[in-house]
């Protein structure tokens, strides 16, 4: 009897692979999650507050962006992207589907950047947009 076939009448299988993690519908860039990083150690923000994305009301466009670390409710979202909670309401949830967050420094200074596929336009000055 070959090997392959004593490890059937054995019953060995191979391990089943580990069910996939849900993706998330909201991601950091390592450089963002890194600045997230940075800037809980430096203000020394408990471990308990995760970093909140929302969508408020407002702006030349309609929409804008709102980014703070925040206790999560119980109606909130909690997603993790390279080692950061990221917390969202439902509402924000509608307008951040397939968004990535990214920090970029340049001669205009520094700052978060949202790229979200959602988006129909921006004002002109980029900091507030429609869907």
């Amino acid at each position: 009897m070959s090997q392959p076939e004593l490890l059937k009448i054995k019953g060995a299988q191979e391990p089943a692979p580990a069910p996939a993690a849900p993706k998330s519908p909201i991601n950091l860039t390592p450089v963002a999650a890194e600045k997230v990083k940075e800037i809980r150690a430096a203000e020394n923000i408990e471990d308990d507050y995760g970093l909140r994305l929302r969508v408020v009301g407002g702006g030349c466009a309609g929409f804008s962006y709102d980014l703070y670390f925040d206790q999560p409710t119980p109606t909130d979202k909690l997603y993790e992207s390279h080692g950061v909670q990221l917390v969202v309401d439902q509402m924000s949830l509608q307008y951040l589907r397939g968004t990535e967050v990214d920090y970029v420094e340049g001669l205009q200074g520094a700052g978060f950047k949202f790229i979200n596929p959602n988006v129909k336009s921006h004002c002109g000055c980029g900091s507030s947009f429609s869907v």
